[in-house]
């Protein structure tokens, strides 16, 4: 298991840094945050036009064909400038209809998703119930219509199919502008990314019925679309967590008392040194997994549960850690910090918290 990356990879690496350290400097995250959606049109086909939408979509369907290692990549150069961008929501969408859909859906969905010229979303989190992709009581009825709503829909906003989780692990495909489909927003902690509550009512759905197990021992092809989708984002949960620590340390090197540098006092000193191990960590596990994701298929929702939870603490711990650093101001709204914490708790929820995750690790263990 190498985890170096390849000539290719670093290339991607740096093409995101340089691309969006210019397109989402802070003051640009920060009017975005306001702003309706989140994220506006043109910066939308900036990112299609690098092709990142179409990252994991297989080349017959017009995507790049490429594995979880470059998406990860991808994720973690996004946490790390914080982008307000529905690239995550359609990337999942994606993910679900390759492992899922028919030949079909397949051919009619992913050629737009993968140019960017369509927006996907995902919908799992049942109104009256907890988080599980295989817990909900959503079922189509007879007639091939779909009622239900959905809470904590992110990007579901502008979204041209909404990929929808049912009742025993079936999932269904939902047009996201069909008669009966009601998409409102709703309040939320991180303002950098946008949520909606979703209301069917006796929608048009389609199932998706062309998963299989693929050869992977003990995971479903649905499984490791899910598991691709956590280690996306506790990659963008371990970019968040480099941002804020950076953010910590250069404070510390430029905030003086006594005529001293903060960082030269060991509670400083001791606090950013915890922060680097929490970030190294969370990075190892979501390489990890990513490895395994494409190396490894058997192991891989197992080692994507492991990353998820470690890297959602870590980063809500960086976060609130780098934030203690940066002492009174850290507190103000003019202060960026709150906005990385912001996400690194939305994060730590988004597709089960670390709670969900470890208790799944310890299922699939036994």
């Amino acid at each position: 298991m190498n985890f170096e990356l390849g000539d290719d990879q670093q290339a991607i690496k740096r093409t995101a840094r340089e691309f969006l350290s210019q397109r989402y400097r802070p003051e640009v995250v920060r009017e975005l945050a306001g702003e309706g959606r989140g994220f506006s049109e043109a910066q939308w086909d900036e990112v299609a036009a690098l092709g990142w939408p179409g990252l994991a979509v297989p080349e017959e369907h017009g995507g790049l064909g490429l594995g979880a290692i470059e998406l990860v990549v991808i994720q973690e150069e996004l946490g790390y400038a914080l982008a307000p961008t529905p690239l995550l929501s359609s990337v999942a969408a994606s993910l679900l209809l390759i492992a899922a859909g028919s030949e079909a859906q397949r051919a009619r969905w992913l050629p737009g998703l993968a140019s960017g010229e369509l927006r996907g979303a995902v919908a799992v989190w049942d109104e009256d119930a907890g988080w599980a992709p295989d817990g909900s009581d959503v079922r189509l009825a007879d007639d091939g219509t779909l009622s239900a709503t959905k809470i904590a829909v992110a990007d579901g906003a502008g979204a041209a199919v909404l990929v929808v989780a049912g009742a025993g692990g079936e999932h269904y495909l939902v047009e996201g502008d069909a008669p009966g489909v009601a998409i409102s927003p709703v309040p939320v902690l991180d303002p950098t990314r946008k949520l909606y509550k979703l209301v069917l009512d006796r929608v048009p759905a389609e199932r998706l019925a062309g998963g299989d197990a693929g050869g992977a021992p003990g995971a479903t092809a649905v499984e490791r679309a899910y598991a691709a989708i956590l280690t996306a984002v506790a990659a963008e949960s371990v970019g968040v967590a480099q941002r804020a620590m950076e953010m910590a340390v250069a404070y510390a090197k430029d905030r003086k008392q006594f005529d001293r540098p903060i960082g030269a006092y060991q509670a400083v000193a001791h606090r950013c040194a915890q922060m680097l191990l929490e970030v190294e960590g969370a990075r190892s596990l979501t390489y990890g997994a990513a490895w395994a994701i494409d190396h490894d298929p058997a192991s891989a929702v197992r080692a994507a549960s492991m990353a998820k939870a470690y890297a959602g603490d870590a980063a809500y711990r960086v976060s609130a850690s780098a934030l203690q650093v940066h002492g009174g101001i850290g507190f103000t709204w003019e202060h960026d910090l709150h906005f990385f914490l912001k996400r690194a708790t939305a994060n730590a929820h988004a597709f089960g918290d670390s709670r969900w995750h470890r208790e799944r690790v310890v299922a699939l263990a036994r």
